[in-house]
């Protein structure tokens, strides 16, 4: 295999491998290369990554590899957050919360397992919402991240502390309490909605009463 082959399949898998990354024996391992040569073909990589006509870089995280968008293009990134088309969370998204809420701390493989489906992108979904964030690392090869929730995601549900979430059957089946959840958390979907119609009802009323002082 060529150079930028090698370098091609390295990006691939550290594309698929999303926010857990890859590992140096990983690589070596899916590629049968030997430590040194893997770890000239990420240097290469991260060099071409740190230029700026790049909008990603890859980054070395706890002995392992991932690649990551850029701090300096965050303000960007918070623009799309806050944007009213990504006010609402899709039901993945839903579900996904909910698993976090009561699971935490907990690696998206271990939400993919529960949910039976990818979870990657609800996961990143949530961190750029400031529900969930990362809350350390699990013990093991691959040192996978651990999710949980954060101060705004109790801010949104007018709660003191995860103690507070209501308290789920303990013993009816794994389905039942699924539905359980899902009924919960489809409230933030509702809660999120109105908020924003009572904030566009209230603009009209501000730019009124400004008229009248400055009248």
């Amino acid at each position: 295999m060529k150079s930028h082959e090698i370098k091609a399949v390295i990006e691939g898998l550290l594309f698929v491998s999303g926010e857990e990354g890859l590992d140096i024996k990983q690589i070596m391992d899916v590629l049968q290369i030997d430590k040194k040569t893997a770890k000239f073909y990420l240097a290469e990589l991260m060099e071409a990554y740190a230029s700026n006509s790049r909008g990603i870089q890859l980054v070395e995280v706890a002995g392992g590899y991932q690649l990551t968008t850029k701090p300096e293009h965050s303000l960007y990134f918070k623009r799309l957050v806050q944007a009213p088309s990504s006010t609402t969370l899709s039901q993945a998204a839903l579900e996904t919360l909910a698993i976090v809420a009561y699971r935490q701390p907990i690696s998206r493989l271990e939400i993919e397992d529960i949910r039976g489906v990818k979870t990657e992108r609800p996961i990143r979904t949530l961190a750029a919402k400031g529900l969930i964030k990362e809350v350390g690392r699990a013990e093991g090869a691959g040192r996978a991240i651990l999710y949980g929730t954060t101060k705004e995601f109790l801010d949104q549900f007018g709660l003191r502390s995860i103690g507070e979430l209501p308290p789920l059957p303990e013993t009816v089946a794994e389905e039942e309490v699924e539905e359980e959840v899902d009924l919960f958390f489809s409230k933030f979907q509702e809660q999120l909605a109105s908020a924003k119609q009572e904030e566009v009802m209230e603009q009209p009323e501000a730019v009124e009463g400004k008229e009248k002082i400055d009248g």
